[in-house]
């Protein structure tokens, strides 16, 4: 085990930051960090940005059940995604729900929009509530949120992900190889003008981007005209215009690939509103397998991504933390696979 790792195991299983810690470190009393966390305006600036400084570096969450038995914890599994309506995460709670059946544990939810500010807020407030465990989405948490997970206390899974380095449990796939395995797939029938086309570009996103980079590189037809992104969020009729919007740009496109199926399905619409012919003279390719990528005429080639089996096994491996059963491996890489359809069978 690293040293890193060893530090992080370290933390857990002292529990987490005190009053009296952060009192300690911002070189105050107790009783004045109680009083600048309960009112700032009882203390000076300077102590505030003293006692601050300490809360950030320690990842101090006030608990209102200080009073409470150190090891008391709520019969809950804090569950924190970026969006409730978006399917590819209702699938994830979906396994989630599926896999607890009949368990004491209950799950709290938490939506953070994709605001890694929001996120912390959460972070902190669930942790205030002292849960038996958190499933949260992503590995690309801010500085003093992921201090706040590694001095959690409790079990920690970040899902829908790839990476070696996680606060304690992971498991989900790599991104950036989802990205490469749909451009190679589009290089290997043919085509070689290829776009991509995203949305919000969150860090999945750009993730998927730099794997649809790597291929083209490789194969010394990167064009950057091609790459057509926006931080709106993703819908099919963006699809239709990024489409257009890359179109102008490069006459000669031939193929597209899209960040996620909501896109793909866009550029669908927009290639038969245009009369440009699919798989033909364009090709599209979508990210996730969404059910309706089956039923599109032509049905559209999409990336599976195993979100149900994700939340499933993330609370698998929660129980068996909880339960004091070995996880292992700790880092769980479910994969993907392309789902080859008659868009891109040119």
């Amino acid at each position: 085990m690293s040293k890193d790792r060893g530090r992080r195991a370290s933390r857990r299983g002292s529990g987490r930051p005190t009053i009296a810690d952060v009192a300690k470190l911002a070189g105050v009393a107790a009783i004045t960090v109680s009083r600048a966390l309960r009112d700032p305006s009882l203390v000076s600036a300077e102590l505030r940005a003293q006692i601050d400084t300490a809360v950030v570096q320690l990842g101090y969450a006030p608990d209102p059940n200080a009073r409470a038995l150190a090891s008391s914890r709520a019969d809950v599994i804090g569950v924190l995604v970026p969006s409730l309506t978006n399917i590819v995460f209702a699938d994830t709670v979906r396994g989630i729900y599926d896999e607890l059946g009949e368990s004491p544990l209950q799950i709290q939810m938490g939506n953070t929009h994709y605001s890694p500010r929001e996120e912390e807020r959460l972070v902190r407030m669930f942790l205030s509530q002292r849960p038996s465990a958190l499933i949260v989405s992503g590995i690309d948490q801010t500085q003093t949120t992921r201090k706040l997970l590694e001095t959690a206390g409790c079990p920690v899974v970040q899902i829908m992900e790839h990476g070696d380095d996680p606060v304690d449990m992971l498991i989900g796939f790599s991104h950036f190889e989802g990205g490469k395995m749909a451009t190679n797939h589009l290089l290997e029938a043919g085509y070689r003008r290829i776009g991509f086309i995203g949305a919000r570009m969150d860090p999945r996103s750009q993730r998927r981007l730099a794997g649809y980079r790597w291929s083209l590189e490789e194969a010394q037809l990167f064009d950057p005209r091609l790459v057509t992104t926006t931080l709106t969020p993703s819908s099919v009729s963006l699809g239709g215009q990024l489409l257009a919007d890359t179109l102008a740009k490069a006459h000669d496109l031939d193929a597209v690939f899209c960040n996620n199926d909501d896109l793909a399905m866009g550029v669908l619409f927009e290639c038969q509103r245009a009369a440009i012919a699919v798989p033909h003279r364009m090709g599209i390719c979508g990210f996730n397998d969404l059910d309706m990528m089956r039923v599109a005429y032509p049905p559209l080639t999409s990336v599976r991504t195993p979100r149900y089996e994700i939340g499933r096994r993330s609370v698998q491996m929660v129980l068996d933390r909880l339960a004091n059963r070995p996880v292992s491996p700790s880092i769980i890489d479910l994969g993907f696979e392309l789902q080859a359809r008659e868009s891109t069978m040119r």
